[in-house]
């Protein structure tokens, strides 16, 4: 019998008939591939133009090895033309979600804080905030929102949306001092969470009620002496409660209204003397009261003698040492040591009451 391949008569030798057969089959390969790549191409397209998740819709046998990598669709997955079906509301997940502006992913939820240093103005509140975030468990707002005195009206949702994002795992904080002596603002944070862990630094009132002049001074060089500010009648002794340098440090007036809606033992009071003198002591409090391990120990401090108070070493993160800012350390106004001596007075009942309450002595007399 004669055969016929490709114009060639005679039997053709085995090797060779097995390389066409070869060639053959590869050709078809090719083809099918190529097929499969430009099919896939094309729902890869459709679905960046929808706005779709990228995937393959069932890479068949021939083209597996080449796609192996690609991820397949989820069947369960609406397509970009069926609209989702509504689910059951569910409590969000530390996950990645979305992407900074250098373009590295951010890892966390942005939640309501779970504690609040609420008070006082000029007390240290500042240095607490910035103490505390050295704490890997710990997220704060740097700056104060103002939400339960000035922006309640805004709402939880936009309050939320400032917040920093946290992983399940850290504490969101945020630091507004006036809160301590706005009347709504227990009842406000304990209708967001009765859980709220509240820190409170105080300081002697007398100190803290100069400083408070002293940075108002900076801003209004012509308001009247912190004499003439002090009291209605000096001669008679009669202090001016009104003002709000004064009313402040009356603190145990401030406290009954919290204690209305939060235990004593969810208000923590940090001594404001305490915090120079020995900040890594009151900072191992603090943590303590927040239920974290006490990570922040005298190895971050040291003392600026300029300033008058500690500020923190540099870090693997920072090159430079973190000193609160030039508002902060300012060398109070002089006053006269009997205008000092009545206030001590006026406060005196005050202090003792709120010694009293609090079961901390804080040694102001």
């Amino acid at each position: 019998m004669a055969y016929r391949v490709l114009g060639r008569a005679g039997p053709p030798q085995p090797r060779r008939a097995r390389r066409l057969l070869f060639a053959f089959t590869l050709s078809l390969s090719c083809t099918y591939l190529c097929y499969s790549f430009l099919c896939c191409c094309d729902d890869l397209g459709r679905s960046r133009l929808l706005g779709a998740p990228r995937c393959l819709r069932g890479p068949s046998a021939g083209g597996q090895k080449l796609l192996q990598k690609s991820r397949p669709c989820d069947p369960s997955r609406p397509t970009p033309s069926e609209p989702s079906a509504p689910s059951a509301p569910t409590v969000p997940a530390p996950r990645l979600s979305g992407s900074n502006h250098s373009g590295s992913p951010k890892l966390g939820t942005k939640r309501l804080p779970q504690a609040l240093i609420v008070g006082v103005k000029k007390g240290g509140t500042r240095a607490v905030l910035e103490f505390i975030r050295v704490h890997p468990d710990v997220r704060a707002l740097g700056t104060e929102p103002h939400f339960f005195d000035r922006n309640y009206g805004r709402g939880l949702d936009w309050y939320r949306s400032l917040m920093p994002r946290t992983l399940e795992s850290q504490i969101t904080l945020e630091k507004t001092p006036s809160y301590f002596v706005t009347q709504e603002a227990p009842r406000r944070i304990f209708n967001m969470s009765r859980d709220t862990k509240l820190i409170v630094v105080v300081r002697n009132p007398v100190t803290r009620a100069i400083s408070d002049y002293t940075q108002t001074l900076s801003k209004k060089p012509d308001i009247p002496t912190f004499e003439g500010l002090s009291f209605r009648n000096r001669t008679l002794g009669l202090v001016d409660v009104s003002w709000n340098a004064i009313r402040i440090g009356m603190y145990v007036l401030h406290l009954e209204s919290w204690l209305q809606y939060f235990p004593l033992a969810q208000i923590h009071f940090v001594s404001g003397e305490r915090l120079i003198t020995d900040p890594a002591g009151e900072m191992g409090r603090v943590q303590d009261f927040l239920g974290i391990k006490r990570f922040i120990t005298d190895k971050h401090f040291y003392f600026n003698k300029t300033k008058g108070f500690p500020c923190l070493k540099k870090t693997e993160s920072s090159l430079l040492p973190r000193c609160l800012g030039k508002s902060k350390g300012r060398t109070h106004v002089q006053i006269d040591p009997e205008v000092i001596d009545q206030l001590r007075e006026f406060y005196r009942p005050y202090n003792i009451k709120f010694y009293e309450t609090v079961g901390q002595d804080f040694r102001w007399e």
